[in-house]
């Protein structure tokens, strides 16, 4: 399992190309973001298959509030 800081540097550099993700760290609000749409919601859960072998459900990312939320559902899901 990635630390907290590798999680946020893949999904800055998932969206870096395009967007401002300079901003991006543990307590930023997700749909706070000045970008974010429900596209992006879907690159985010299929970043997190790919990489953490994890399914995250749409519900699941609406309810966390925080990157560092996100982090911590990944977490649980793999930790058990």
């Amino acid at each position: 399992m990635d630390t907290l800081n590798e999680f946020i540097n893949k999904l800055k550099t998932e969206f870096g190309e395009d967007y401002d993700v300079s901003g991006i760290d543990e307590k930023t609000k997700i749909t706070e973001i000045d970008w974010w749409s429900s596209m992006h919601a879907l690159i985010i859960i299929a970043l997190i298959d790919s990489e953490y072998d994890v399914i995250i459900e749409p519900e699941e990312l609406k309810n966390a509030q925080t990157v560092e939320d996100l982090y911590s559902i990944i977490a649980e899901k793999i930790n058990g």
